[in-house]
């Protein structure tokens, strides 16, 4: 197994590293633009974002929570052929008929069922569970212990807070924030913020 770049030394590096030896990688480094983080997880901060490109022979993954970021670092190492990986915690369930795109990550605990496809860049995180036949547009985030019943769309670059839920065959536009705890049980078809039960659109 090649060795892996992370990029991004935050939490969320942490976590993608820690999922990564727990699929056999045995060399990791990181990537990261503040130069006063010199380790993360224990293993080394090797340089900056800018110089991805000089790893082109490894394996990478982007640990960058906002998925416009996220996006933009991903598709341009896309372009200039760098190989882009999918980490997956063994302790995840997922069905042999479910379709990740390049550069998402499934954490511990998380369930994903048959005939969902799930974009790049996504994060599906701990404990959450996305039924079968859903689809998941890139860099979408799936927050931690939300569920999204069967048939849900969601939107590229769109946030699935902690712990909400999202009704069966609704349909929720992308660059959405749907708040921690929130319920959606009609369609969102207005980027924005929705939060509360039944969720609706709050002004910024």
């Amino acid at each position: 197994m090649k060795e892996l770049v992370i990029i991004g030394a935050s939490g969320h590096g942490k976590v993608a590293a820690d999922i990564a030896a727990k699929m056999g990688y045995k060399r990791i480094v990181f990537l990261d633009d503040d130069r006063e983080r010199k380790e993360c997880l224990n293993y080394p901060v090797v340089g900056e974002v800018k110089e991805a490109e000089e790893y082109k022979g490894c394996d990478y993954f982007i640990a960058v929570g906002d998925g416009r970021i996220r996006k933009g670092i991903q598709e341009k190492l896309l372009r200039v052929g760098c190989h882009m990986v999918s980490l997956i915690h063994p302790k995840a369930v997922i069905s042999q008929y479910v379709e990740l795109g390049a550069g998402t990550i499934v954490s511990a605990g998380a369930v994903i069922n048959c005939g969902t496809k799930i974009g790049e860049g996504c994060i599906v995180n701990t404990a959450s569970s996305i039924d079968h036949d859903c689809r998941i547009g890139g860099y979408s985030h799936v927050a931690v212990g939300a569920h999204l019943a069967g048939e849900v769309k969601i939107g590229s670059g769109s946030w699935i807070g902690a712990g909400a839920i999202v009704n069966n065959q609704v349909s929720i536009c992308g660059d959405c924030m749907v708040g921690a705890g929130a319920v959606v049980i009609h369609n969102i078809e207005i980027p924005g913020t929705y939060i509360g039960v039944p969720a609706r659109w709050k002004q910024i």
